[in-house]
């Protein structure tokens, strides 16, 4: 599905809310490995589940064809600097359900970036008839998990011990949901 773009401007910094397109898959690709490799926010060390832009542009196709899936991207500075997607399942049990994710580079953290592309989410689920979103977050992720309290969400369980970091320690996933009446 795609949604019309927002533009926003926090602390000076101009950027465009925007549905992915297939000429945006070979720089999602390069995206997705930068980010991946500066953060432990997130599921993948760098490289680990590389897709290659044919692989983002039968994704982003994909997602613009289905009624249950939504990838965003945001761009600032002419080029694209982060991107969401919301992933709902074919099958009919959890057809009411959508899963979020989000990724932004490290130079555009504190822009309001991720709450913009997470509350459009939002819009777009609601408008859309989606009665659950559901996330996971790595528990040292405070500001994230403080965000999406705000926002709704709840925590639903905690997956203790659910990823090993570089430190060599494990740590736990809060499982979070955000339910539509």
């Amino acid at each position: 599905m795609r949604i019309e773009k927002r533009d926003f401007t926090v602390n000076g910094l101009t950027y465009t809310i925007r549905s992915a397109t297939e000429q945006d898959a070979g720089e999602l690709s390069a995206l997705r490995l930068q980010i991946d490799g500066e953060t432990e926010n997130l599921d993948r060390e760098k490289g680990e589940g590389y897709i290659d832009e044919a692989g983002f542009s039968e994704l982003i196709r994909a997602d613009a064809a289905s009624s249950r899936n939504l990838f965003l991207v945001a761009v600032a500075e002419g080029q694209i600097v982060a991107f969401s997607r919301c992933a709902g399942s074919p099958l009919k049990r959890f057809a009411h359900k959508v899963e979020f994710g989000v990724g932004v580079l490290q130079a555009f953290w504190g822009y309001g970036i991720g709450k913009h592309l997470l509350q459009e989410s939002i819009a777009w689920a609601d408008r859309t008839g989606v009665k659950k979103m559901a996330l996971h977050v790595l528990e040292t992720n405070e500001k994230a998990i403080r965000l999406y309290e705000r926002l709704g969400f709840e925590v639903e369980g905690v997956l203790k011990q659910d990823k090993l970091l570089s430190d060599g320690n494990y740590y736990n996933t809060i499982v979070m949901g955000r339910y539509r009446d």
